[in-house]
């Protein structure tokens, strides 16, 4: 039975969100609502013009037998200053800041709504670049890694400091804890990574450059190539350390009464003025 402009539209814009960075055939959406592909064509091109006033993401149709459209998702710039604002205000509050001088940030790597708006800023920064994998580490990084995942539809990868027999042959690499300066191991399974991929890292936080290390590290074992690393949140650190071009959410800083402030990272200059 045909079906009705607004039912596709509606129909098509469930479909397409549900499948970032996939190429979907005219003739698929032809065959779905028993219409003519011109018809398929208009409908793309209202949801092309709402997704992008809307600030919901692009939607790129590729002409040709083997063309399609294809959603991209983005976050526009104001609505990720605002996000951030609103996150900086919430880690300022001084009952967050925990012994050791770090901050309690778990209920936001928790919080559904507050991770979408995360994806979406990392996918933001790579929506011109072919993402084949994420790669985190247990525990923290899972949540915004598996954001960053489903908005770039890129496997997850997650590296863990012991082996699991489900794992099957895995590759493992040594590295120096950045706070501790202890000898870790973190490991994946062979199966992970495909050879010459190209590998986004994402993690909840960075500080003494270890972890980033040994991520970089398994990427290297694996001959991808490493496009990004993008953190939630950066520490002070003393070392002066070049950690490479990453990007930082949150940066913490200490004062001189030895207060904890929390602001804004490098998100600005990293993410929205490469996409200018």
């Amino acid at each position: 039975m045909k079906v009705k402009r607004s039912e596709r539209l509606v129909d098509m814009t469930d479909y397409l969100l549900n499948r970032p960075h996939c190429l979907i055939p005219l003739t698929f959406f032809s065959k779905r609502y028993d219409s003519a592909k011109s018809s398929i064509s208009e409908d793309l091109t209202i949801l092309k013009r709402t997704f992008q006033r809307r600030g919901i993401g692009l939607v790129e149709t590729v002409p040709g037998a083997a063309g399609g459209a294809k959603y991209i998702p983005y976050i526009l710039k104001e609505d990720a200053d605002q996000f951030m604002d609103e996150i900086v205000t919430i880690l300022n509050n001084s009952e967050r800041t925990l012994p050791g001088g770090y901050v309690y940030m778990s209920d936001i790597l928790g919080d559904p709504e507050k991770l979408r708006y995360l994806g979406r800023m990392i996918a933001t920064q790579y929506l011109n670049q072919r993402v084949d994998a994420i790669l985190t580490v247990a525990t923290r990084g899972i949540p915004i890694a598996q954001a960053a995942s489903s908005y770039l539809n890129a496997p997850l990868v997650i590296a863990r400091h012991d082996t699991n027999i489900t794992e099957g042959s895995t590759v493992s690499v040594n590295y120096v804890s950045g706070s501790s300066k202890k000898i870790k191991r973190m490991t994946i399974s062979k199966r992970s990574l495909q050879q010459d991929g190209n590998v986004l890292i994402v993690d909840d936080f960075i500080h003494g450059g270890g972890t980033i290390n040994g991520l970089t590290s398994l990427i290297t074992e694996f001959n991808c190539n490493l496009v990004g690393s993008t953190f939630f949140a950066e520490g002070a650190y003393s070392n002066n350390q070049d950690f490479g071009n990453y990007t930082s959410l949150v940066k913490m800083e200490t004062n001189a009464a030895g207060e904890m402030l929390i602001m804004k990272g490098n998100y600005d200059e990293q993410i929205f003025s490469r996409n200018d």
